[in-house]
């Protein structure tokens, strides 16, 4: 892979009590069309969940997570064939809906951009600055 390339991000966000709209991150999708890539990272943290939330369950959340996760696969991963239908869309359309506005627990935040030449790498980082708790 060689030079750079435009990508385009949104931080997936649990939203426990949709109305109080207190939300904290919990993953990160990122879409790189010339690479022809789409993927997730997802990290529930659930001490920060039973912060807003004491009631709230956190395996249906997780799951919910996971299932974001499963729809960036490429179709041929064992947690891909989860996505269903939509799982079979291209990589674009894909993110475009996964980002929409929605008023559900797990929601995606504004898309963002950038350049990288390593989408996965990129897909960490952003985790690991966005999502994971600070050292």
């Amino acid at each position: 892979m060689t030079g750079r390339h435009a990508f385009e991000y949104a931080v997936l966000r649990v939203v426990p009590r949709i109305e109080r709209g207190e939300s904290f991150n919990a993953g990160v999708l990122l879409y790189c069309r010339p690479l022809d890539y789409l993927g997730a990272r997802v990290h529930l943290d659930p001490q920060r969940l039973c912060v807003l939330d004491p009631a709230a369950d956190g395996a249906v959340i997780a799951r919910a997570l996971d299932a974001v996760a499963a729809l960036c696969g490429d179709g041929h991963t064992e947690a891909a064939r989860y996505a269903g239908p939509a799982g079979e869309e291209d990589r674009g359309r894909r993110f475009r809906r996964l980002t929409a506005p929605r008023s559900t627990i797990v929601q995606a935040g504004p898309v963002h951009t950038g350049l990288t030449t390593d989408p996965e790498a990129e897909l960490d980082r952003l985790l690991a600055a966005l999502v994971l708790p600070l050292p």
